[in-house]
């Protein structure tokens, strides 16, 4: 079994928003980790280069396979902001035909500018994937 490479470190979250080069990318980056700090009621860290993580949770797979992943987390893609939350969107359909323009994979959500989302709408889907039991899907 392989060591998981989305791992906390001691990076600096300020150091990694700070470096993104396109202003408007840098403060929906900002804009949306003092959101999730707020929701989470804990400070960002950053998982690997690029990940900013909220909160951490343990899962275990099926085949033995376990880790920790944090609770909600996002990261700037160089197409879309990718928010990672909890749970799936299954459950979510009422809330995502509200939220605006964006795509959804299996556990993440693409949005290409923050204010495509309505933040209120936003605030929702992260409330209920913060109530989910952790269901972890891990980016590749």
């Amino acid at each position: 079994m392989t060591d998981p490479t989305t791992i906390p470190t001691e990076q600096p979250v300020a150091d990694f928003i700070a470096a993104i080069p396109d202003e408007a990318r840098l403060s929906d980056s900002a804009a949306l980790c003092r959101l999730l700090s707020d929701l989470t009621g804990e400070p960002p860290r950053m998982w690997g280069a690029s990940i900013v993580g909220f909160g951490t949770s343990h899962y275990r797979y099926a085949s033995g396979r376990e880790g920790d992943w944090p609770r909600v987390s996002f990261s700037r893609r160089k197409q879309h902001l990718t928010l990672y939350l909890a749970g799936g969107f299954d459950r979510q359909q009422d809330l995502l035909a509200q939220l605006g323009r964006h795509k959804v994979g299996k556990g993440c959500l693409l949005l290409k500018r923050l204010a495509d989302a309505d933040p209120t709408i936003l605030r929702q889907l992260v409330e209920r994937s913060l109530a989910e039991p952790m269901l972890v899907t891990v980016p590749s």
